[in-house]
């Protein structure tokens, strides 16, 4: 009777199981995912903290902690991919990766070429100056020499203002290189900003105003209505069980999720 009832039981968790998996299956087939089963993420890996890496050298940050939970909601593996922040665009159109993680703000620019998730954190563009600058908002730039990344926001931000603009790889060099007094300031992510004076020990300080307010997206290449979908679903219930806020506020100190965020436009 016991090996009958154990059969029995076997059964029916097969059969329970089945559809389960058929299901996942179907939905997974649905996700325009380059591979079954895997979400291959771009990510730069040196932009704290955005995307770091941690003291044992795992990748960390904020933008890390999030797509790991989102890929772990949709039942995928998460597969991150190193690339160059100046070659992501490029790798989303060429199919190198299912989409990116990296913190690119959402433009009006930007959304012609590419599809953005619903906004996922907010922040804006300040900058990073010594104490005794006298830059003391974005009108004081003209002439000034400042530092950003290259091919981002912040960096025409900087042409914007009159400033003479000199671009970096990653913030992490062109604040190193404000700090040796090469350039007169830095405009980045103002949550950017604030960990990486702390992390580094920098004499360093930012603006009081920002240069802009603006949310940031992952990014997808045009086509994947079902994929973009699925992480905004994800993206919304780890914010409304609490999750979200666990999962960054220990980086940053706070929730810098949108109140309002910006919605992904109809492909």
């Amino acid at each position: 009777m016991k090996i009958k009832h154990f059969l029995s039981i076997a059964t029916v968790l097969a059969a329970m199981a089945t559809p389960f998996l058929a299901t996942a299956a179907d939905a997974d087939g649905k996700l325009e995912l380059l591979t079954p089963g895997k979400l291959s993420v771009a990510t730069e890996g040196t932009d704290p903290p955005f995307s770091m890496r941690s003291a044992n050298g795992q990748l960390d940050g904020l933008e890390i902690r999030v797509m790991k939970e989102v890929a772990r909601r949709l039942h995928l593996e998460y597969v991150p991919v190193i690339t160059k922040w100046d070659s992501i665009l490029v790798g989303l159109q060429a199919n190198q990766f299912d989409m990116s993680s990296a913190a690119m703000d959402i433009t009006p620019a930007r959304q012609k070429a590419i599809v953005f998730s619903d906004g996922w954190i907010e922040s804006g563009g300040r900058i990073i100056i010594p104490p005794k600058s006298d830059i003391k908002s974005a009108k004081d730039l003209k002439g000034k020499r400042i530092g950003a990344q290259v091919s981002s926001t912040y960096a025409q931000l900087a042409i914007d203002h009159g400033a003479t603009l000199k671009n970096y790889i990653d913030v992490t060099a062109a604040v190193q290189d404000l700090a040796n007094g090469n350039i007169d300031g830095v405009i980045n992510d103002s949550i950017g900003n604030a960990y990486l004076i702390k992390d580094m020990h920098l004499p360093l300080t930012q603006t009081p105003d920002y240069v802009s307010v603006i949310q940031k997206g992952f990014a997808f290449k045009k086509g994947k209505p079902n994929l973009v979908a699925a992480v905004n679903k994800a993206l919304a219930d780890m914010k409304a069980d609490g999750t979200y806020a666990k999962l960054v506020t220990p980086i940053v100190g706070f929730d810098p999720a949108p109140k309002d965020p910006v919605r992904t436009l109809p492909q």
